[in-house]
Formats: structure tokens, sequence, C-alpha cells
């Protein structure tokens, strides 16, 4: 009896399973956002994100990218689910690939002056200024841009539309590139080549014993900045 029950507990899971791993591996479509306004007459479409909006160090760093109609790019999707070895790859195929592509910054004297949300807007909008021409649409990762361009925000953006997951990408490797070279060079001690900026624990350590820096956002640094002894 005991093996009869067992059987029927376990018959019914399979269909279960099956079509959990389908949904799993079943591709989604990173188009259909572009698709509806390329076919409502909306040929050069942006999509627009950000990286860096939670870190303690540097600039917010957004980026805008236009994408040829119906192109598909094998591997674009959120940069966080990328490792860094294929945002890199991305990087110089979206950058080859692109009609256009505008990268923007706010440092963190204008995040601390106007606070993170204005300041990640600043930055995307001075990221749509950069390309090359004015787009006809905007897709933006949750977020509205101070332009005079028709747009919709659409949440998670970089994991449903392939033009703004390709702007995480350039966004997050140019940042990434600045704090593992240049920023890295003039803070060496903060290993900011490392943890990017973010509030690790090392990062709030270093803090702490040489206080921060310039580029600190003083805004997000809480009681750290109480507690520590400024050098610069």
């Amino acid at each position: 009896m005991t093996e009869h029950n067992e059987m029927n507990e376990l018959i019914p899971m399979e269909p279960s399973e099956s079509k959990k791993k389908k949904t799993e591996i079943e591709p989604r479509d990173l188009l259909i956002h572009e698709r509806e306004y390329w076919e409502s007459g909306f040929e050069r479409i942006a999509g627009i994100d950000e990286v860096g909006r939670g870190c303690l160090f540097g600039d917010v760093v957004a980026a805008a990218v236009i994408l040829p109609r119906d192109l598909i790019l094998e591997g674009v999707n959120d940069s966080k689910k990328l490792t860094e070895k294929k945002r890199e790859a991305l990087y110089d195929v979206i950058m080859e690939k692109a009609l256009s592509v505008g990268v923007g910054f706010a440092d963190a004297e204008t995040i601390d002056r106007l606070n993170i949300k204005q300041a990640t807007r600043l930055a995307m909008k001075r990221a749509v200024e950069a390309l090359n021409g004015v787009p006809d649409y905007l897709l933006v990762d949750a977020e509205k841009v101070d332009v005079n361009v028709p747009q919709i925000s659409i949440i998670r953006g970089d994991a449903n539309s392939q033009s703004i997951a390709a702007a995480s990408i350039i966004a997050k490797v140019t940042r990434d590139r600045l704090c593992k070279e240049e920023w890295e060079t003039l803070y060496p001690e903060y290993g900011l080549s490392i943890h990017k900026g973010y509030a690790t624990k090392f990062h709030r350590e270093q803090i702490m014993a040489l206080g921060a820096t310039p580029m600190h956002r003083r805004s997000f640094l809480g009681n750290l900045l109480g507690e520590q002894h400024t050098l610069f």
C-alpha cells in the first residue's frame, strides 16, 4: 500500500517538472517593446539604463543605445546576470552594431546636491543628448528622462528589452573600467577595482581608516562620516 501511494504521488509531478524546465529554457522575446513602436512608425528607438546608483563612491553612469531594426544580439541580457568576460565581449559587439551610443555621467558632488534619483535622471538625459541625432522614442529602465522625446518607463527593462539591456551593458562596462583604471589609480587604498564603489565591509573599513575622498558620496555615508577623520 505504501509503495502504491508513493508511486501515485510521484507520477503527477513529472509533467509539472517537465513544464517548469521548458519554461526556464524558453527564450524571452526581448524585442516585444521595440516591435510595438517600430510598427507605430518610430524608427530610431533608444534603450536607456544606468549603473552605480547604490554605490558609495563615484559617478552614476547612464547609457543610451539605438540598435538597427530587427537586429537580434545573442546573449544580450541584464548586465548584472552576465559575467565580466561576457559583458566585455558584448560591449564590443554593441559598439560595432549600434546605430548610435551615448554615455552620460553625474558625479558625487551632483548626487549629493540633487539626490541620487535626480542625478540619475540627469545622467540619462546626458546620455540621450550624447547620441548622434535625436531618437524617435525612448525605452527607459524604470525612470523618466527630462527630454522632449516620447518615452515609456519599463519596470525591469534590462530583462525585458534588448535595447535597454544593451544600454545596461555599455553603462556597466564603462563604469567598471573607470573603477579598475582611472579611479583605482587615483585612490588605490580603497579597493575600487574589486568592489566598484559598493558598500563592502572592506570599503567601509577603509573609509573609516582613511577618510572620504572627494569622489565619495557624502550623502550616502551616513554615520560613517561622523565617526571618521577626513584626510582629503
